[in-house]
């Protein structure tokens, strides 16, 4: 870069004194004004290309953004930017100029997500538009010095549309062929059930195939805090959840998006991910006539699922034993999905919701992956075959 950054930094501000998107045309008539044509074409396409960096989208994350396997970036600081294709963190070779670097893009990326970034408010959480792969969704959160004592941090997420359908799980075995019959049966008889799993672990993936496979007869209404699910279904009606813009208005939760759900005629209501008040309402949707209705809840277990539930109905003032009579009158099965040990992702048991002499919800194993049906497989059989007469 032969252009001094007393240029650069002239260009940075005319460009932020106009009000047009910062187009290549745009930023190399303003590199051209602010040199007064003092720079040769060699320069100047240098100078072009360190400000497109600097000015539009993801800057030097673009092309990571644009990696069909890659579903996280990280960067710490600039010298250490990772990546997540699905087998662990890798290192990149990704490097910023400098701290400065990192947080302009931070804080370019915190309004292109309608945010505000900066000393009084020094993290960020929200989803941003215009980046990344036509088609997904990419969740934000970075975080500032003095808070983030490494330099600024940024993460990026990219939620990938669930299709795959269940005849394709199935063939990449993520879906064991042992359980495919269980499934459907699951399906037919209306029963209410969650997935469960860590982040990555392919929750979202094996919901929006199983609401493929419900009767095409049925409307389905999803209720998301971001667009991840387009399910092969011909009547699915999708709301999505709205954060606050930078005035702190505007907000619609997942859990004003429940309430409305029923109020538009569902067969089945599905919620992608239950993260909190929310599922008060979820458990009142299920306990109104809602059979089949569905939802994913991060949880490293089907065993942890009331414990989880539980913290999340705490958050709306539900208390314990009201939390356990709704969860035992509203869902029958729970799904535990993870990573295998090679980084497959699939499901890993199934469990059923049992409720005990003491009035507390325990989940009962019905199949592990290796070590196929339980005792208890008898018990949802049974349920299978009296709910779908």
């Amino acid at each position: 870069m032969t252009a001094d950054d007393a240029l650069l930094e002239r260009v940075r501000d005319r460009l932020a004194a106009d009000a047009a998107e910062p187009t290549p045309a745009i930023i190399a008539d303003a590199i051209r004004v602010e040199s007064r044509g003092m720079l040769g074409d060699t320069d100047l396409l240098a100078a072009l290309r360190f400000l497109q960096t600097e000015l539009i989208g993801a800057g030097k994350l673009e092309h990571l953004l644009a990696e069909p396997d890659i579903a996280d970036i990280l960067v710490v600081g600039p010298d250490h930017v990772w990546v997540d294709r699905g087998a662990g963190l890798q290192l990149t070779d990704v490097r910023f100029t400098g701290e400065a670097a990192v947080r302009r893009l931070a804080g370019r990326l915190a309004l292109n997500a309608g945010k505000r970034l900066d000393d009084a408010q020094p993290w960020v959480d929200g989803q941003l538009s215009g980046v990344g792969r036509r088609g997904h969704t990419v969740r934000l959160h970075a975080v500032i010095p003095p808070v983030a004592t490494d330099g600024t941090c940024i993460s990026l997420r990219i939620l990938r549309t669930a299709t795959r359908n269940f005849d394709e799980l199935v063939s990449l075995g993520a879906v064991p062929t042992e359980v495919v019959d269980v499934l459907r049966g699951i399906l037919h008889a209306r029963l209410a059930f969650l997935i469960v799993g860590g982040t990555g672990s392919g929750k979202t993936t094996l919901l929006g195939s199983l609401i493929g496979e419900m009767a095409h007869t049925e409307r389905i209404l999803c209720v998301e805090d971001a667009l991840e699910l387009d399910p092969p279904h011909p009547h699915v009606v999708r709301l999505v959840a709205r954060t606050a813009n930078v005035e702190g208005a505007g907000e619609v939760p997942v859990r004003a998006l429940v309430r409305q759900a029923l109020r538009m005629r569902p067969d089945r209501i599905v919620v992608g991910e239950v993260r909190g008040a929310e599922v008060i309402d979820l458990l009142t949707a299920l306990n109104t006539g809602h059979d089949g209705c569905a939802g994913t809840l991060h949880a490293n277990s089907t065993a942890e699922v009331p414990a989880r539930m539980e913290a999340l109905a705490a958050l709306g003032g539900m208390e314990r034993s009201a939390l356990h009579s709704q969860l035992a009158a509203a869902v029958q099965v729970v799904l535990g999905v993870d990573r295998t040990p090679g980084g497959a992702r699939g499901l890993a048991e199934i469990g059923m919701v049992a409720r005990g002499a003491d009035g507390l919800v325990r989940i009962r194993p019905i199949w592990l992956r290796g070590n196929g049906f339980t005792d208890g497989a008898d018990g949802l059989n049974e349920l299978i075959r009296k709910r779908s007469r």
